[in-house]
């Protein structure tokens, strides 16, 4: 070995260690600032939406809306932070976007499902099918409408579970929104006795609608002779009531049916078995 390179090796080496100190230095440097990129961006992103929300309830825009459009504008603007957070690394971000949208392209392919159910919830917001509070029957759930999220509409059923289906699966039902109108009309089949008046019985359904505040007097409702059934004789009886009031109306009018029935002395069949035993002689 020369012994006369042993300088210029300690001056490659002490090169070396500066060049490794300032790289160091520069990356670390790089490190926290994608690092405050990421966070402040993140934080500012939340006083944006939290103020987009504000906004758009202040102009009472529906909650449907305002839910999808605030998601939406979170996970955008998430993206553009992330980019600014990789390109302060040093990473060029245009072969980065190139190489995200090759792979944004991958996994669409393989997330045609998710894409469908994202198109399905723009559909939702613009059309609006159901809204935040409505009472709906969709992909064989039933419940109300909690939130309508990007890619699932969450629902409450009505004894308090939390059911998520996808928006597509929703789209591609058959939708029943009990809410949508300000009126329901309530479906009762009344039976009574062959014996029975059917004046007074009619007479009776009639005071009993009248009696009853919560049922409207317009559009009116219809107490008639329906069937002539096996073993009774059916009436239909079917007031209108608020929406929001169909269901305590319904057992409210059930109940005082039962009660002023057995008052006016009318009755209401219902299934008999005659059971005939034998004793069988002794031989």
């Amino acid at each position: 070995m020369d012994l006369t390179q042993l300088p210029e090796l300690g001056t490659s080496w002490n090169d070396l260690l500066a060049t490794l100190q300032t790289t160091g230095v520069e990356f670390g440097i790089n490190v926290v600032t994608a690092i405050a990129i990421f966070y402040f961006g993140r934080l500012a992103i939340g006083l944006l939406v939290r103020g987009l929300r504000k906004l758009m309830q202040a102009q009472e825009i529906d909650a449907t809306l305002e839910t999808f459009a605030c998601n939406l504008v979170r996970m955008v603007l998430l993206t553009f932070v992330l980019i600014a957070s990789i390109s302060a690394l040093g990473i060029q971000t245009t072969s980065f976007i190139a190489v995200l949208g090759a792979a944004g392209l991958a996994v669409g392919l393989a997330l045609q499902g998710s894409l469908a159910n994202f198109a399905s919830g723009v559909l939702i917001v613009l059309f609006r099918p159901y809204r935040v509070g409505d009472f709906v029957e969709a992909a064989g759930i039933s419940g109300t409408v909690v939130e309508v999220q990007i890619l699932t509409t969450i629902f409450r059923s009505g004894d308090n579970k939390r059911i998520i289906v996808p928006n597509g699966q929703v789209m591609n039902s058959i939708i029943t929104n009990h809410s949508a109108n300000d009126t329901r009309r309530i479906d009762m089949l009344i039976g009574v006795s062959y014996s029975d008046d059917l004046d007074k019985v009619r007479a009776t359904l009639t005071a009993i609608l009248d009696a009853e505040p919560r049922v409207l007097k317009d559009p009116a409702y219809t107490v008639a002779v329906s069937e002539l059934a096996d073993s009774s004789v059916n009436f239909v009886v079917r007031p209108w009531a608020r929406t929001e009031d169909y269901w305590s109306v319904l057992f409210a009018l059930t109940e005082s049916i039962k009660k002023r029935f057995d008052e006016e002395g009318i009755s209401i069949p219902f299934p008999q078995r005659d059971v005939h035993v034998y004793q069988a002689s002794a031989n």
